[in-house]
């Protein structure tokens, strides 16, 4: 069932799907977002609050593997966390590359610029584009490109415990719900009977 209304898991989409959406999204900083989003398959609640020294170098360089603290990470039932590394997709690192953060410590700050902006503001920016590009019924949340990150991997042969090490999940009941099985696999799989 596609999410509606936080409800539903949400929508596992293709590269061509982020293009549409990614096309209509105005700002750089919101791009970026969403690339990080797609590149990275980090949670949203942690994406917008890091800092400018999480993603860039001191002399202003991207960094070629991201750091995502435990602290601004989802923790778990019992209070942990884990700090996890990423490394930098070329696409990524071109629009890393591109972008100008400003004075603020946060890269994604709000207008005060004293802190992060809100995942409020983040999700109504990508509902915004997901209708624009007409989605709007698609289940797409900020969820989707995790939930696709872990599909791709997989359709592409990564192992579940490199994917672990890349989504934070300590075990596969963790990661097993993000997998979806589409009838054109399904149809592979007979195909070999």
């Amino acid at each position: 069932m596609p999410k509606n209304n936080r409800c539903g898991k949400a929508a596992v989409i293709v590269d061509s799907d982020f293009a549409k959406i990614r096309k209509q999204i105005k700002t750089d900083k919101y791009k970026l977002l969403w690339d990080l989003a797609w590149y990275t398959g980090e949670r949203w609640g942690a994406l917008i609050q890091l800092k400018v020294s999480d993603v860039y170098d001191r002399k202003g360089q991207p960094k070629d593997v991201l750091i995502f603290p435990a602290i601004i990470r989802k923790h778990r039932p019992d209070g942990t966390a884990e700090t996890i590394e990423i490394a930098v997709h070329e696409n990524l690192l071109e629009s890393l590359s591109r972008f100008e953060p400003g004075k603020s410590v946060w890269l994604f700050p709000s207008r005060c610029g004293t802190k992060p902006i809100t995942w409020r503001n983040a999700y109504d920016i990508l509902q915004r584009a997901a209708d624009k590009a007409g989605m709007a019924t698609r289940g797409i949340s900020t969820h989707t490109a995790r939930r696709s990150l872990v599909n791709r991997l997989r359709k592409n042969g990564v192992d579940k415990a490199v994917i672990r090490k890349i989504t934070g999940h300590r075990d596969n009941k963790g990661l097993d719900p993000y997998l979806e099985v589409d009838i054109d696999e399904v149809r592979a799989a007979i195909a070999t009977l």
